[in-house]
């Protein structure tokens, strides 16, 4: 049994941790990948993992989102995946200590065939480089996140179950609650568990409420021996003061918490806009479930 499966054999939910690119934001990094920041500012990222563990996170995820070479490719990083995944993956490993590590793995940024040039087993290839890097910086499950194309998850599940990790998938569903590409709450859920993953669920999108309406309709449909995630925002996204801010407070997200576990949710986290000090409202809401 893996890690995550026996956390969730001990814990009735388990809670991760919140947004890394605002906190990242927050200690001045402006332009360029944040993967970069894994070697080039290690002591800031390794600060916010420890903030998030000290916050009661029982996982921790990587700095890694934009980690394949099509994001990478952005900034000229493309041929630097293995040193930064790696990197980013012994951070958090470092932060973690007895706690989780998962490896975060974003889309690639490119549509699939027909609609884009991305084949399959070019999107193949990249999630396993990530993943296999990932997997060397020793993490603990992989974590497939704010997805809209099944095609794309399932290139990313493949890889990441070649390189012998499990994989955990979570879409985006901010489009009328369907993902970017259309895809249904329910759809995601029957299609993606068919590929053997056993933790399914969202994150991202536009909040508390849009998530909390996408785990209603998941967990009325939840296959047997599959474990349902959310992940939402710290409200909706806004433009103040030349940035973009969110208006969910701690309070805010301990309510989203404390809905989403009513709703059979067994793990919970933070989007973009959360902080350490959402996680720790969360931990306090969970907790008081008994």
């Amino acid at each position: 049994m893996d890690r995550l499966s026996e956390l969730l054999e001990r814990r009735k939910v388990v809670l991760g941790d919140g947004a890394m690119g605002t906190m990242l934001h927050q200690a001045g990094l402006t332009v360029g990948a944040p993967e970069q920041w894994n070697v080039k500012r290690p002591e800031v990222v390794l600060g916010i993992h420890q903030a998030y563990i000290e916050a009661g996170s029982d996982f921790i995820s990587t700095n890694t989102f934009g980690g394949t070479r099509n994001r990478l490719k952005l900034d000229e990083l493309q041929d630097r995946v293995a040193e930064l995944n790696e990197a980013g993956a012994r951070l958090a490993r470092e932060a973690a200590g007895e706690r989780l590590v998962a490896g975060s793995v974003g889309p690639t940024g490119e549509l699939m065939e027909p609609l884009g040039a991305l084949t399959m087993d070019g999107a193949r290839e990249s999630f396993a480089e990530q993943a296999r890097a990932l997997k060397a910086g020793g993490i603990d499950f992989a974590l497939i996140e704010t997805m809209s194309a099944l095609e794309e998850v399932q290139a990313a599940v493949e890889a990441v179950q070649g390189a012998n990790l499990p994989a955990v998938v979570t879409m985006s569903f901010d489009t009328n609650f369907r993902t970017m590409m259309g895809v249904k709450p329910v759809t995601a859920l029957a299609t993606i568990a068919g590929w053997g993953v056993r933790v399914i669920g969202a994150n991202c999108g536009n909040g508390p409420a849009e998530i909390e309406r996408v785990m209603t309709e998941m967990s009325g449909a939840r296959p047997a021996g599959v474990a349902l995630m959310a992940k939402s925002n710290a409200g909706m996204p806004r433009w103040k003061d030349d940035r973009i801010t969110y208006g969910g407070t701690p309070d805010v997200m301990a309510d989203y918490a404390r809905h989403v576990a009513a709703l059979g949710v067994r793990i919970i986290g933070g989007c973009c806009g959360s902080t350490p000090e959402h996680i720790v409202a969360m931990r306090k809401a969970i907790d008081a479930l008994g």
